[in-house]
């Protein structure tokens, strides 16, 4: 009895944080200003963004430079959408913009996923400048410089009932769909699938050995991890009404591997508390030291890496171990 309570704690213990986190983010809207508000759903977009990629870096042991470019096409997917259909569709603007990540996560996959290390990653951040050139220069079609603007569509089923987004709606629907994202991610993670991924970091050869086809494991791991980065984007563009090139920038990849270190890599829930940490840092800091701002989080970046390893996650597990 005592080995199955101590096995179920945990467990309980576990969902009993999430729906107090959940709880508290859905009551954001009535207790922070405005701007707090729009920032606290800005850090759930980008924690979905730095999940997406944990995926990789974390789960699979291989770092990506190249997410800026999925979350730069899921932002552009759901723009042309937004901009061809009138009146603005949100469900089809979502679906273009997983699709546009997902065909861009297999193509970058097929070729990537056949070098290893720090190749593999190289590889990531040339396909990343390479769609950034694309858009950056195809003026035509993506704006070029400037991006894409476009209005905010409302949220319903179209021809049944439309209900436009307020502040507070856009806030608990980034939430839903970010949680969502979570489960799905944890459970996928949890799965023989998820095992095998892990094995693949931590003896590559062995799970090959043992007849793993670890090449469709890391294609499908990429695809995966795009398809996520490209729904972080389309929360981007849906919540600021806009889609700009900057965002396809290798510099948003590094990021993203910046949230995952901090928060604790292999985590999940670690990279979303890596990105709140960050982005709380950037604009605390921003408004004390104004342009110079990126010293300060680039010292506090590297004493976490010396000092706290394993992340702000990590830390905390180990004090709680203790």
């Amino acid at each position: 009895m005592s080995t199955v309570a101590r096995a179920t704690g945990p467990s309980r213990g576990y969902w009993t944080g999430f729906v107090i986190v959940v709880a508290a983010l859905a009551a954001a809207p009535f207790v922070l200003p405005e701007f707090w508000q729009r920032f606290a759903t800005e850090i759930l977009i980008w924690g979905l963004f730095a999940m997406s990629s944990d995926i990789l870096i974390g789960y699979t042991g291989m770092v990506s430079f190249g997410h800026s470019a999925f979350f730069g096409l899921g932002m552009y997917g759901a723009a042309a959408a937004l901009l061809a259909v009138r009146p603005p569709n949100l469900w089809l603007a979502m679906l273009v913009g997983l699709v546009a990540a997902a065909i861009v996560a297999a193509f970058v996959a097929f070729f990537s996923t056949r070098l290893r290390d720090i190749y593999f990653s190289i590889t990531t951040l040339v396909f990343s400048q390479i769609f950034y050139v694309i858009i950056f220069t195809w003026t035509d079609v993506t704006g070029g410089e400037n991006g894409l603007t476009f209005r905010q569509p409302p949220l319903g089923i179209p021809g049944l009932f439309t209900i436009p987004f307020t502040r507070n709606g856009l806030h608990w629907f980034v939430l839903g769909v970010v949680v969502v994202s979570y489960l799905v991610l944890r459970r996928i993670t949890q799965s023989p699938f998820g095992m095998v991924l892990q094995s693949i970091r931590e003896n590559e050869p062995r799970t090959r050995a043992i007849g793993y086809h670890v090449e469709r494991y890391k294609i499908v791991s990429v695809m995966l991890s795009g398809l996520f980065a490209g729904l972080s984007g389309v929360l981007y563009a849906i919540q600021n009404k806009f889609a700009a090139p900057d965002f396809v920038l290798f510099l948003i990849s590094g990021e993203a591997v910046i949230f995952n270190v901090m928060g604790g890599i292999g985590t999940l829930v670690g990279p979303v508390a890596g990105a709140a940490f960050f982005l709380l840092m950037k604009e605390v800091f921003s408004r004390v030291f104004y342009e110079y701002y990126l010293i300060p989080v680039g010292v506090i970046f590297t004493l976490m890496v010396i000092f706290v390893p394993q992340g702000l996650l990590g830390a905390w597990r180990r004090q709680l171990n203790r």
